[in-house]
């Protein structure tokens, strides 16, 4: 008889399946900026498009993926474990209605004032009448995306707490898909390319909710309108909600101070953010976030079931996990950071001056990679625990620090400065996370913590001396394409490769366990 997994195994293989699915995703999200970069940039009618589509995505923060799913699934969980399916689904249900209709006042009233939210949220934009009418036309076009994403975002929560991670997980791959068929076919077809970025975006939407229909159908869920407001499980996802939207999102609320004041410095330095951080977004996409999003059902299914004090070891392997990839992803990050800019965005309008600017984007950011993929996990935990005010408390101080960070360093990094804030304001967060979480539920084994890091740290100072040495020998800015691109992945290979021996002969544990998995597979086959 097959044993039960643990927590800590379930947790670890809903990680993979995330993992892999984010992987795919991710491939499709570089493939789209690629085209995004030859087609336009880091000029300002990419500017343009990066805000507006940065307006929607920020709000689906707080209607969608971190607000809604850290205050629903712990409730959605315990209905689930208690009550049983239908329960669960009927709470589904009224939490759906309600939303929609919250979501189409707030989308109506987005596509209405758009040009005042741009004024808020890009005020530098001002300066030049086309950039700022080209931002508020792109920002109403995709403003119902936020419907779309955060209905879509509710079954994928459901999915989630159900075991199911891998198709919501490779839905943004639609998203991808999309915005790269509308951009290759639709460029030339207004007089504002930026138009065919913008239809991409809404095609994604429907495809992405579309895609979280049918597997919840085979599971026997069916949508029944129901609008009880006073629903106590519903107030009870509400009340948890309004905390959350904050509380889960101060990364992300980070990057948008960061694209205020950047639409202040000169042309471009909007682009160079978002360019470093969508590459630093890859290794935490695929890993960090990836950890975060299996950790919330565990976390919360040990809490319903009455086991809190399991909570502790699942918060101390799931830290373990994220910090196994996020340090030598770190380092090699700015290891490679300007050949990586190079292979992946400098063709056409992405020039090197544009190259240059965002490799120092990367490397900032890049220093707060830890911290970034830690703060989901830690956070995850105080959500199981149905506590969104602590995370919302340090969240507020941490934006604080970020914005006097921010104003601080922008003058003399520019656009550097503002990645550094956002990334020191997250190691604080971090800190001060763990340090309530140890208050609330007793110690998350930080010796044990510190013990697995030391080999992880050396092995990536290793690799990176490794993969720089090597990028510096072979790399050439004047050779072709192909050839850059493979040395970058060879680069990366033996990076890859030689952190993951130097960790495994040091005795890390986690080294130790995908070795483990690695011979079963190759000896299952």
């Amino acid at each position: 008889m097959t044993a039960e997994p643990t927590g800590k195994e379930k947790l670890t293989r809903a990680a993979g399946s995330v993992s892999l699915a984010t992987l795919i995703s991710r491939i499709f999200g570089f493939a789209r900026d690629v085209i995004i970069a030859d087609l336009f940039g880091a000029r300002a009618v990419a500017d343009a498009f990066f805000v507006a589509f940065r307006i929607p995505n920020l709000l689906r923060r707080f209607t969608a993926e971190g607000a809604l799913t850290a205050a629903f699934v712990p409730v959605y969980t315990d209905k689930l474990k208690n009550e049983g399916r239908h329960a669960a689904f009927a709470l589904a249900c009224n939490v759906l209605t309600i939303m929609a209709l919250f979501l189409i006042v707030v989308t109506v009233a987005g596509m209405v004032f758009a040009p005042s939210v741009v004024r808020v949220i890009a005020p530098g934009f001002t300066r030049d009448g086309q950039t700022f009418e080209l931002t508020a036309l792109l920002t109403r076009m995709m403003f119902p995306y936020l419907f779309f994403i955060s209905i879509a975002a509710v079954l994928m929560a459901m999915l989630n707490s159900m075991g199911k991670f891998f198709i919501p997980a490779i839905a943004p791959a639609l998203l991808n898909i999309a915005i790269i068929t509308c951009a290759l076919s639709l460029h030339d077809m207004f007089a504002r390319p930026a138009m065919a970025l913008a239809i991409g975006v809404l095609a994604g939407g429907v495809l992405q909710l579309s895609l979280q229909v049918w597997p919840l159908y085979k599971m026997g869920w069916r949508y029944l309108p129901r609008f009880d407001f006073g629903d106590a499980a519903t107030l009870r996802v509400g009340a948890l909600m309004i905390p959350a939207a904050f509380g889960m999102a101060v990364a992300e609320i980070n990057v948008f101070v960061d694209t205020l004041l950047a639409s202040t410095l000169p042309e471009g330095s909007v682009s160079y953010l978002y360019y470093g951080n969508r590459i630093v977004q890859f290794p935490l996409g695929v890993f960090g976030v990836a950890v975060g999003i299996a950790a919330l059902p565990s976390m919360s299914g040990e809490v319903a079931a009455g086991g809190p004090g399991k909570l502790a070891g699942l918060v101390s392997h799931a830290l373990r996990l994220t910090l196994f990839i996020s340090i030598p992803s770190t380092v090699g990050l700015i290891a490679l950071a300007e050949p990586i800019n190079n292979v992946l965005f400098e063709r056409g309008q992405f020039d090197e001056t544009a190259r240059i600017g965002a490799t120092f984007a990367l490397v900032m950011y890049a220093v707060g990679l830890a911290a970034f993929a830690g703060v989901k996990v830690v956070v995850s935990a105080f959500y199981a625990l149905k506590d969104t005010a602590t995370p919302t408390r340090v969240a507020s101080y941490c934006m604080a620090l970020n914005i006097a960070l921010n104003l601080t360093l922008m003058g003399p990094m520019k656009h550097g400065g503002l990645a550094l804030a956002t990334s020191i304001s997250s190691m604080v967060n971090i800190g001060f996370l763990l340090w309530l979480l140890h208050r609330r539920i007793g110690s998350v084994d930080a010796s044990g913590i510190a013990r697995a890091v030391w080999p992880m740290l050396c092995a990536s100072v290793l690799m990176g001396v490794v993969v720089y040495g090597y990028a510096h020998l072979f790399f050439s800015y004047q050779s072709a394409a192909w050839i850059r691109a493979l040395h970058l992945g060879v680069s990366i290979s033996i990076g890859a490769v030689s952190y993951f021996t130097v960790a495994l002969l040091m005795g890390s544990g986690e080294a130790g366990s995908l070795w483990i998995r690695i011979k079963t597979g190759v000896a299952g086959r």
